[in-house]
């Protein structure tokens, strides 16, 4: 299965045999993990102990 990398928008595979899935390489990966650990990414809301539990 294909999809864009969420980084470079680079059409990517989704298999197992792909290491660094849904990304396209360990370069967007470790981008991605940059913009997290800098704080430019955020959780939208606390997580509640509800949310571990489904319907």
């Amino acid at each position: 299965m294909k999809k864009d990398c969420p980084q470079c928008k680079k059409a990517t595979d989704l298999s197992p045999a792909n290491l660094y899935r849904p990304f396209c390489s360990e370069k967007c990966k470790l981008i991605d993990f940059g913009t997290w650990t800098n704080e430019e990414k955020l959780i939208s809301r606390p997580i509640e102990s509800e949310d571990f539990y489904e319907d």
